[in-house]
């Protein structure tokens, strides 16, 4: 599991002007719905994963406390980790609550680490609200730090021919208009025929939590620029969504969403019976398994137990 050489910047949403790693790169900005213009000259460089074929890893909601026993239907983190390695994928989008309860830095060191560590090369992590238990995230922000920016968090990266983006939906901890005007701004800037959207909360889900209306804008954002895939944790199943608009429709050219937050903490359960819900299951830890084409995508789920479910492929919009 490697990721290619090659580098891309990724936008911050700080006031520095410089991380001290690295230069040369031109200064951006974009523009908030308020008006204000939001500076993006502060720049950190992410990891691209190169080639025609990228195969990805997508969960969250994975390590439970140090200590925590591992049960049947707890604290399996140790477990998906090891399904991870033997899929051996370029790329691993850790969608959020990495690590419970409060996402403290030794919280991180004494268990997310200890399973899920040895992929920390690979990940490409966003941060969810447990993270926000500990003050500004630090500890997330802190184990992270080679592989996110600084808070807010905000980047994007290449995955193959693919654009992608980590979006940061504790938008009462940080400015969701800001991190909005960036990702408007980097899909008008680099067009793409796929991409993709790495989250922590879901726009839909029919597991406990629910839908989350406060990520509208970012839905919005995403069907007006035929985003591909949004993927989300939150809720402790596995759940893909039909193509959907923001109105809760299912439409030909709308948003794919998948739910993958079965990383080893605990089960939710989730119905299924909603709009545009295809496919649940909320009783097998896992992962959402992608395989990313120029110009489509493979996906599935695959479960600790072994099973391999909700195999499909779909074209890019």
């Amino acid at each position: 599991m490697a990721t290619a050489a090659s580098l891309l910047t990724a936008a911050l949403l700080t006031a520095a002007c410089s991380t001290g790693e690295g230069g040369g790169v031109s200064a951006t900005s974009a523009r908030t719905s308020s008006g204000d213009t939001t500076d993006t000259s502060d720049v950190r460089r992410v990891d691209d994963v190169g080639g025609e074929r990228v195969e990805v890893v997508a969960v969250g909601d994975i390590a439970c406390p140090p200590g925590a026993r591992a049960t049947r239907t707890t604290c399996r983190q140790g477990r998906t980790a090891a399904l991870t390695k033997r899929i051996d994928p370029k790329a691993v989008l850790a969608l959020g609550d990495l690590q419970y309860e409060e996402g403290t830095l030794r919280a991180f060191r004494k268990s997310y680490d200890r399973s899920w560590g040895d992929l920390r090369s690979i990940t490409y992590p966003t941060p969810g609200n447990h993270e926000y238990r500990t003050a500004g995230a630090n500890g997330y922000y802190t184990y992270f730090a080679r592989r996110t920016p600084d808070s807010p968090g905000f980047y994007a990266f290449d995955l193959g021919r693919w654009r992608a983006y980590s979006v940061n939906g504790n938008c009462s901890e940080i400015s969701c208009d800001r991190q909005a005007a960036l990702l408007r701004n980097d899909l008008e800037e680099n067009p793409r025929r796929c991409s993709l959207i790495a989250t922590h909360f879901p726009r839909y889900s029919t597991g406990e939590h629910g839908n989350n209306r406060f990520m509208e804008r970012f839905h919005r954002i995403a069907l007006r620029h035929r985003v591909d895939l949004v993927l989300a944790g939150h809720d402790h199943h596995y759940e893909r969504y039909r193509p959907m608009n923001n109105r809760g429709d299912v439409v030909e050219r709308g948003v794919v969403q998948f739910v993958s937050g079965g990383g080893g903490k605990s089960h939710y359960a989730a119905d299924g019976r909603a709009t545009g819900s295809a496919y649940v299951e909320d009783d097998t830890f896992g992962v959402l398994r992608l395989v990313l084409r120029p110009d489509s995508y493979r996906y599935g789920f695959r479960g600790i137990d072994g099973s391999r479910q909700d195999n499909g492929a779909r074209d890019c919009v």
